[in-house]
């Protein structure tokens, strides 16, 4: 009887979990997206120089380089936890990018949705509700595959199957890594500073300590 009461105490007190969209949440993702689409612009720059030298190495391998426009879809899946957050935050970042200035011009905006989709299939995959770091990695996964797809469509139709190969793969493997691992890296860090206390992603890292 004892046991059972503490069971049904334990389960009155748990917070139910919310997948709507809190004032908080809009504001952290809009954060989130700004300032990961100011990263993009320097991004954007450094790419250059850096695919010049993977191009003649091995044709594809430039798509090595894409995680570094990937990881605003996942750090805003991770921190923000709702549906549409890590699209939102991808596309926001795209937006800040194509406004500012860049080479591709209004494409940005495509690739910022095909990108954020490749992520949040991946969260809405766990139903929202897991956020370990292989679901982070896998939604990189997703991101990156979404970017490889995209990109050879409208950047390099008609490529070899080869180059195709390498892209896709070069692709995945940058999204898993700079997208998935470092913003599960950098969300934890966040926490730790309490900059998260409002968000599931804080109060882990609080139990955990």
């Amino acid at each position: 009887m004892h046991a059972t009461n503490i069971l049904l105490n334990s389960s009155t007190n748990r917070t139910p979990r919310s997948l709507r969209w809190r004032v908080v949440d809009i504001v952290v993702a809009s954060v989130i997206g700004v300032a990961s689409g100011l990263i993009f612009i320097v991004w954007n720059q450094a790419s250059n120089p850096l695919s010049a030298v993977l191009s003649p190495v091995l044709p594809g391998l430039q798509a090595l380089l894409g995680g570094g426009w990937l990881f605003a879809a996942v750090l805003g899946g991770l921190i923000i936890r709702k549906p549409g957050a890590a699209l939102f935050t991808e596309l926001l970042a795209a937006v800040v990018s194509a406004l500012v200035g860049n080479e591709w011009g209004a494409l940005t905006l495509v690739s910022g949705v095909v990108q954020g989709i490749g992520a949040e299939l991946v969260f809405a995959l766990f139903l929202y509700a897991n956020y370990r770091v292989y679901v982070a990695i896998l939604a990189g996964v997703g991101a990156g595959l979404a970017l490889a797809i995209n990109d050879l469509l409208l950047w390099y139709p008609g490529s070899s199957s080869e180059f195709s190969t390498i892209y896709v793969a070069s692709a995945v493997v940058s999204g898993a890594v700079l997208a998935g691992l470092l913003s599960w890296l950098a969300m934890r860090g966040l926490a730790r500073t309490g900059a998260l206390n409002r968000f599931a992603a804080g109060r882990e890292i609080t139990r955990e300590v």
